[in-house]
């Protein structure tokens, strides 16, 4: 036997952040060389961050991440390390992995397939490296080698797979594998969406079998750049078996785990391959060798045991509770935020928010301890003086209820029972005289008095903008963050006041659908996040209708009226914007779906859907930062480009108008 003890270390590593960067590198080092590790996988890029973005292109960055790889170096005495940086080379920029050992560079890696969709842009900084190319690259008056390459440690073989590699049809492993690597090391900034931890199993678990090696999987963690969300997932797998998996989600800055692997085993597994046909005139320079002893290391029992809620029957649920409380953990912190303000109406979505925050406060508690989350925070005035999870969600977070004319006792009390339920420091503000001032200040000027009848948008948007500033207020006077509550379903259509409920420093679920966030809250109103329960007040608000409140009571408004139903909505959004059909197609698609709708219907909401969409393309571009939690999305800045001026789908509606004709007459 050949034992060899590797490693995958999770980051929370942040953009240009180079001290505190480099601590939870050292960090990562220390604690795997305490445990005996001999090969430690880190993350992609994880020296300068991964959303460097325009940054990448900086020769000053370039030279800050050299800076910062050479004061790493004299930290890996006596284990091999990879390390991910940017890298000018030729006068092109390469996202590599560098991979040490005893305080010495032994070569550049460059990734070769440049993940350039969803939320990802790295083709715009980055060149891909053209498969099986290999050059030298000076790096302070030094050369080394770079490119498609592997190395040969102490007679074990090291071969790179970084993130995006590892999911294209034509992955490296399958030609290292033919060179007879023993270890794939992938070093990735893979983001969350929902269910994608899955297929990173699969890509791993596929990879060490297909390939006949151990592979070594490292991700990154938590809120780093402020959209994407990373949950730390690390793996290492053998032989088509798993050997380790991370915590998802933790609120640490760094988290190890560790395998044993039997490189002899392995070999022995990769020759009964019948696909194995080994390359037995292997091209010059594509191995660099070097000489190590690897620590001993002793036989092991490989129990993989995933955390009870990975396994339950509301895994979605229970991760859009974790991705999004240790997103606006990072945010706040790492914007030096002192707390979060939210304009909660009684309605579902600013309850959703309000309740994401006291999740982040009790999971923090839980993982940290109330000291360990205080420090974090250290920055925040008055942490000392709560010392448990209600006075933290007081300190941190303040609701206001805003009330109008127009609201209820029902939203008031549902508002009012969901922030006392939370702990949050609750206030109410009557806004109507302002309402009432601006109507009279425009009525006054234009010469005539507003009326439901000639003015109701206007007079609809007038409540919800006065509102704005008063919350504004309140966060500049605590310096905290003004969390904007709009989700994804309002900004497909534009159901939004800008400046209004649109106001905030952070959209926190623009990026999840109405229907899955109303699922959400009654999970949260009855079961709750493993280990963390229900808040039963929820009952509140979810049993009401949807609605804005900004007519008048007797109007009987509800989103749901004014739109269409939301599980159709989404449908429809999903169709349209996600697979890019036609009105007529969504219209058929629609019809098999919703059966119980008629066609007059589905053609009047379908037609409705894609004029607010074409026509509300300027407000999407002035929402806050929302939140990625699912590989679809209508961020314009990142995901989902659209013109804000277009024909409106003009002819395409047509089309549907006419098949409507038919459908209707013979239905």
């Amino acid at each position: 036997m050949r034992l060899i003890k590797v490693s995958a270390a999770a980051l929370n590593q942040t953009p240009l952040a180079w001290e505190a960067n480099k601590a939870n590198i050292l960090a990562a080092i220390a604690e795997a060389r305490a445990s005996e590790v001999g090969l430690l996988c880190l993350p992609e890029l994880c020296v300068s961050g991964y959303g460097c973005e325009d940054a990448f292109l900086s020769p000053g960055v370039r030279e800050m991440a050299l800076d910062v790889l050479f004061e790493i170096l004299p930290e890996t005495a006596g284990i091999v390390v990879s390390l991910g940086l940017p890298l000018l080379h030729n006068n092109a920029v390469y996202n590599t992995s560098c991979l040490v050992k005893d305080g010495t560079i032994l070569g550049f890696v460059a990734k070769r397939a440049l993940a350039g969709d969803g939320i990802h842009y790295e083709p715009r900084w980055f060149k891909p490296w053209p498969q099986g190319r290999r050059a030298r690259t000076s790096v302070r008056g030094v050369e080394y080698p770079i490119g498609d390459i592997y190395f040969e440690c102490g007679q074990v073989r090291i071969g790179f797979e970084i993130c995006e590699d590892a999911w294209i049809a034509q992955r490296p492993g399958a030609h290292l594998a033919l060179e007879a690597v023993d270890v794939i090391l992938n070093p990735s900034a893979s983001h969350f969406a929902f269910g994608k931890y899955e297929i990173r199993r699969r890509l791993v678990l596929e990879g060490s079998r297909a390939f006949g090696v151990s592979y070594v999987y490292a991700n990154l963690l938590g809120n780093e750049a402020g959209r994407a969300i990373y949950d730390g997932d690390c793996l290492i797998a053998s032989g088509g078996e798993v050997l380790a998996a991370a915590p998802r989600f933790g609120f640490g800055q760094h988290e190890l785990i560790t395998a044993v692997i039997d490189v002899d085993l392995t070999r022995v597994r990769r020759s009964a391959l019948s696909s194995f046909e080994p390359d037995v005139s292997p091209e010059p320079d594509e191995c660099v060798r070097v000489e190590h002893v690897f620590p001993e290391a002793a036989p092991v029992a490989q129990r993989v045991a995933l955390e009870p809620w990975e396994t339950s029957t509301h895994v979605k649920e229970e991760e859009f509770a974790r991705a999004l409380s240790l997103a606006l953990f990072d945010y706040l912190r790492k914007s030096r935020s002192a707390g979060f303000v939210v304009s909660i109406s009684g309605g579902a979505d600013s309850s959703a928010v309000a309740c994401l925050i006291a999740l982040m406060v009790q999971r923090g508690v839980r993982e940290l301890g109330v000291e360990g989350f205080r420090s974090r925070l250290g920055y925040v005035p008055d942490m000392a003086k709560a010392t448990s999870e209600r006075a933290l969600v007081e300190r941190l977070l303040t609701t206001v209820y805003q009330a109008t004319r127009h609201s209820s006792a029902t939203t008031r009390d549902a508002a009012r029972a969901v922030a006392t339920a939370i702990g949050a420091r609750h206030l109410e503000f009557d806004v109507e005289p302002l309402v009432q001032g601006y109507v009279d200040l425009v009525s006054g000027a234009i010469g005539r008095p507003l009326d439901w009848n000639r003015d109701d948008v206007a007079l609809q948007n007038i409540q919800a903008r006065v509102r704005a500033p008063g919350a504004w207020m309140l966060a500049n006077l605590n310096n905290a963050l003004l969390l904007s509550t709009s989700n994804r379903s309002e900004a497909a259509v534009g159901y939004a006041t800008m400046d209004g409920d649109t106001a905030g420093g952070l959209s926190p679920i623009a990026g999840i659908d109405k229907a899955f966030l109303r699922r959400w809250l009654r999970w949260i109103e009855t079961t709750g996040p493993h280990g963390l329960g229900p808040i039963p007040e929820l009952s509140a608000v979810n049993a009401q209708a949807p609605t804005a409140e900004l007519r008048p009571q007797a109007a009987g408004q509800t989103d749901e009226a004014d739109l269409m139903p939301y599980e159709l909505l989404d449908a429809i959004e999903r169709a349209a914007i996600r697979d890019k059909r036609t009105p007529l197609e969504v219209y058929r698609l629609m019809r098999v779906e919703f059966p119980r709708y008629t066609p007059a219907e589905l053609g009047t909401w379908i037609e409705r859907f894609f004029l607010l969409f074409s026509r509300n393309q300027w407000k999407r571009e002035r929402y806050a930062p929302s939140f990625h939690v699912d590989d679809a999305n209508l961020d314009p800045k990142t995901w989902c480009r659209w013109p804000i001026l277009s024909g409106s789908f003009q002819r395409e509606l047509l089309a549907l108008k006419s098949a409507l004709e038919h459908d209707v007459k013979s239905d």
